[in-house]
């Protein structure tokens, strides 16, 4: 049919309206702090197919993976058996996913009996069970250890919530009041963005609505072609490692070699590490979420990201490697820690070709820390914080301090929500000055922390990159301070290790100074 663009633009400023309201909805009814302050959530709608058509301003690594996500679940769960007032829950890995804090609740919508669109809502639950307070456990073998795996099944229907899988969660975390509000709030989330749809459709039309999402690939697609051909014709190599992991524990290569001809781009990660004995293993949903955000980058353009501007794109991984190690595998911190070395390995290959569109290394990681309390009553209270670093440097400016970096995008918790609602005290908070590495434009400083337990105990789990291989400097720049996190009891400091789970006694005072960003040219 043929469709107005001025329509189609409306539509789809609608569609990014609509995501945002859900958003919105899901902060302001969350219960954990973790959703409601610093904001580790997301809102999506695809098209009937599961294809991304819409998408709200939050966390680009979730975002890049719920491209996914639905039209994975279709797979499993057929559209032909789900029902209007539907609503689905899961987050199992093999399933477009993540980790498994990372609870995805999907709503199809109908109008005129037909699906149109799916809301989906994600949400990082503060404790999905499994072994240890939090559901992050560094020397998992398997990802049983790690959470309670949820397979789609249908927590409403049109008659209302099911009670029996809501009791069942309850059952299986560890936290189950902080469960339930927040489960209620992703419901929430989905029904804002089902209004919306139905607005629009009703404005607009169903045909014209469904055209448009249509269109909306087509010229996606056609932006990141356009990108793609501008760019040198060649294959660029890049590497860089995790901290540990390896044989012997040594640093994991994560290895991409691109190969850009003519308006299509292949993204080679399989000369990446096999799969690691920590959690840092990730799906290749999250290396394709890394190499979608990164080809936007090397694009220079703010293009819509949806289902469209991926079809240029090839990304290829390795089954049994450490960015598509199977179904069973630890992928706790591989979402924010392994996507993040993805993004750094691009951004090494292409910087003698692209030097101007890139920064230097910078805090990829999500110095993330975790603290649990038991209750009386046999809960637990958690608290999962994760701080930011040095941005790099970029060719005519300096890299800016305390911020998150590339996929990651989520606040700090505030100091005195952290004091009002949990029995730690933060008793210092500042910039890391000289953190960052020079050159001619310095590198951004990371932030310092430190967090005095106050409670007879605590659990505590730290996720932190970047101890040991340092955010890196580009043309001539120097790199970054690694980040260090100690432990200071009776009078003695200590080093925790990156990625470790340990009991905190009274008193205990953890510190975390976060890693700063690389520096760009040679100083003068």
């Amino acid at each position: 049919m043929k469709l107005d663009p001025f329509a189609v633009e409306v539509i789809r400023h609608g569609l990014s309206a609509a995501a945002e309201e859900m958003s919105l909805v899901m902060t302001r009814s969350a219960r954990s702090p973790l959703l409601r302050e610093a904001g580790d959530l997301s809102s999506a709608i695809t098209d009937a197919q599961g294809e991304l058509v819409g998408q709200g301003r939050d966390i680009p690594v979730h975002l890049g993976a719920m491209a996914y996500t639905v039209s994975e679940t279709l797979k499993r769960v057929p559209a032909s058996t789900l029902k209007e007032g539907d609503v689905l829950i899961y987050n199992v890995a093999e399933l477009g996913g993540n980790h498994l804090n990372d609870v995805k609740v999907v709503r199809p919508v109908f109008f005129e009996g037909e699906i149109i669109a799916f809301a989906v809502s994600l949400a990082h639950w503060p404790d999905i069970g499994g072994f240890w307070p939090g559901s992050y456990y560094a020397k998992a073998i398997d990802t049983f250890q790690e959470a309670l795996r949820i397979p789609p099944i249908r927590v409403a229907t049109a008659a209302g919530i099911s009670d029996a899988v809501v009791q069942f969660l309850k059952a299986n975390v560890r936290d189950p009041e902080s469960c339930e509000g927040d489960l209620l709030g992703q419901i929430a989330c989905t029904l804002a963005g089902e209004k919306r749809i139905i607005e629009l459709c009703k404005v607009h039309g169903k045909d014209m609505f469904v055209a448009t999402l249509s269109r909306l690939h087509d010229l996606s697609e056609a932006e990141m072609r356009e990108a793609i051909l501008a760019l040198p014709d060649g294959v660029y190599e890049g590497e860089d490692f995790m901290d540990d992991g390896g044989p012997g524990n040594e640093p994991a290569r994560i290895r991409v070699k691109i190969i850009i001809k003519g308006d299509e781009a292949t993204f080679d990660l399989s000369g990446s590490c096999d799969r690691v004995s920590n959690f840092c293993n990730t799906t290749s949903f999250i290396a394709r979420s890394a190499v979608a955000y990164s080809a936007r980058i090397m694009s220079g353009r703010d293009m819509q990201q949806n289902g469209g501007a991926l079809r240029p794109l090839n990304i290829i991984t390795r089954p049994g490697s450490i960015l598509d190690p199977g179904a069973t595998a630890p992928v706790a911190a591989g979402n924010h820690e392994t996507s993040l070395r993805i993004v750094d390995a691009i951004f090494l290959a292409m910087k003698d070709v692209i030097p101007e569109r890139l920064s230097s290394g910078g805090a990829t990681t999500s110095g993330m820390i975790s603290f649990a309390e038991p209750r009386a009553d046999g809960s637990w209270k958690m608290l999962y914080e994760v701080h930011a670093g040095g941005e790099g440097a970029r060719h005519n400016r300096i890299g800016c301090s305390a911020t998150r970096v590339h996929l990651t995008n989520t606040s700090n918790t505030p100091v005195e929500m952290i004091e009002a609602n949990y029995n730690v005290r933060v008793e210092r908070q500042a910039i890391r000055w000289g953190s960052g590495g020079g050159g001619q434009y310095r590198g951004g400083d990371g932030v310092v922390r430190s967090y005095r337990v106050l409670a007879p105990s605590m659990h505590l789990t730290s996720s932190v990159e970047r101890k040991v291989i340092p955010p890196f400097g580009l043309h001539g720049g120097e790199p970054g301070k690694t980040a260090r996190l100690t432990l200071s009891r009776g009078g003695e400091t200590t080093e925790i290790e990156g990625k470790s789970n340990l009991v905190l006694q009274q008193d205990d005072l953890v510190t975390i100074e976060m890693c700063g960003g690389g520096g760009f040219g040679p100083a003068t």
